[in-house]
């Protein structure tokens, strides 16, 4: 287990906790790989068939099976053998398709949170920690432009590369806000359906890059822990009756998903749904470190790097019952 053995060096607690979590050989392997690149195919500036077949004259392409619009691509000849994940996510961003708005660069798994969340025209829909916007121009897309949603973030300096993003992809039906999440809760039952893809420890993103790895702590996990219970909170209060809130993370912290989501069901009147999509995931927590969480928390999706050859990810789609 050498990769192990190399992430021990680099941050032995890391190490320590996650040979609870998942430990396996596998587990830490797939993490010292560079993610395979991928793409969503934009239908807000062209059509589906047209922007593929574009695509496919210059690229090698391999749809994403969770994602029709999504495609692993190998940008051929741009890179060079030994180079970071981030120099290729570089090179697409540098392509004609991309600049005009065609593709988005976009990692695999973090296409399922608005797949699950299957926003549909006319709808009023909350992306409370949108930046940089692959996801609300996601939503976008699927919403063909009609209805609106509500782009938020809480910092400033991400709020620029947001709002680029979004007029770069044509998504016309956005309208961005800065404040802290947790402050919808004071828009009560507003919302037809609501995407938290909550800020986290990131452990899905060392793959793009070890500074996740050297930075990450069990003390800051603690602390996102309380944030992310405060935003699903709001999140919850100002969906309607009916509707539909998705929660989401790139990290696998227990703490941080499951404990987020048995905080919902015990606090509300919150359900959960099953989540059909075509991919391997590994089984949910329903107990960690002496903590035994809702046994409907089996119905989210955990997803290490090893199961699909893709960035961490955990997804929880939670309905609202009507009164």
């Amino acid at each position: 287990m050498k990769a192990r053995e190399d992430f021990k060096r680099i941050n032995p607690a890391f190490v320590e906790r996650y040979d609870e979590i998942d430990g396996s050989a596998e587990f830490y392997e797939y993490l010292c790989k560079p993610l395979r690149q991928s793409i969503r195919v934009n239908t807000l500036k062209g059509d589906y068939d047209e922007i593929v077949s574009l695509l496919q004259e210059k690229y090698r392409l391999e749809p994403i099976s969770w994602c029709r619009e999504g495609f692993f691509i190998d940008v051929e000849g741009d890179r060079a053998e030994g180079d970071e994940t981030e120099t290729a996510i570089a090179t697409i961003g540098n392509t004609i398709e991309h600049q005009l708005g065609l593709i988005f660069s976009q990692e695999a798994s973090s296409m399922l949170p608005p797949v699950v969340l299957s926003p549909k025209p006319e709808e009023l829909v909350l992306d409370m920690a949108a930046s940089p916007g692959a996801k609300t121009t996601q939503i976008a897309q699927y919403m063909e432009n009609k209805g609106c949603i509500i782009a938020n973030d809480v910092k400033w300096e991400r709020i620029n590369i947001l709002i680029s993003n979004i007029q770069r992809c044509g998504a016309a039906n956005v309208v961005v806000t800065i404040r802290d999440g947790r402050s919808f809760k004071r828009f009560n039952s507003k919302f037809d359906r609501v995407l938290l893809d909550a800020p986290c420890s990131n452990v899905g993103m060392i793959r793009k890059n070890f500074k996740y790895l050297k930075i990450w702590n069990e003390r800051e996990v603690y602390s996102l822990s309380r944030l992310q219970k405060g935003l699903i909170m709001a999140a919850y209060t100002a969906l309607k009756p009916g509707g539909v809130l998705v929660y989401s993370t790139c990290t696998l912290e227990p703490e941080e998903n499951e404990e987020v989501i048995d905080y919902l069901l015990s606090n509300t009147n919150a359900r959960l749904e099953e989540i059909d999509v075509p991919l391997h995931s590994t089984k949910p927590l329903l107990e960690w470190r002496g903590k035994r969480y809702d046994r409907e928390v089996r119905k989210c999706l955990r997803i290490h790097p090893q199961d699909n050859d893709s960035e961490a990810f955990f997804v929880a789609k939670v309905v609202k019952d009507e009164d």
